[in-house]
């Protein structure tokens, strides 16, 4: 990733649509008004909704083992047959 490059803030608000469309695009900026640095415009990192399976991998190394057969008893302990669909009319 290459350094930010320097807008000032007159060219900021005269050109705010191109560097919007540049910063949308994964480039970052450093503004400066009179010459002093007073801010920095930097893409939003975008959430992945996908996780591949090496990621979940990965993920998945520090979680503990279950037991399957404790989980299905407390589940079956804590379920609620008096419950209802809350859909249904």
């Amino acid at each position: 990733m290459s350094a930010p490059r320097e807008v000032s803030q007159r060219d900021l608000r005269m050109r705010s649509k191109e560097i919007m469309d540049a910063v949308e695009g994964g480039d970052s900026f450093t503004v400066t008004r009179d010459g002093h640095r007073i801010g920095e415009l930097i893409p939003l990192r975008r959430r992945s909704n996908f996780v591949s399976r090496a990621e979940f991998a990965r993920g998945s190394i520090l979680v503990p083992l279950i037991d399957v057969e404790k989980f299905r008893a407390d589940q079956e302990r804590t379920y609620d047959e008096s419950l209802s669909d809350p859909y249904a009319r």
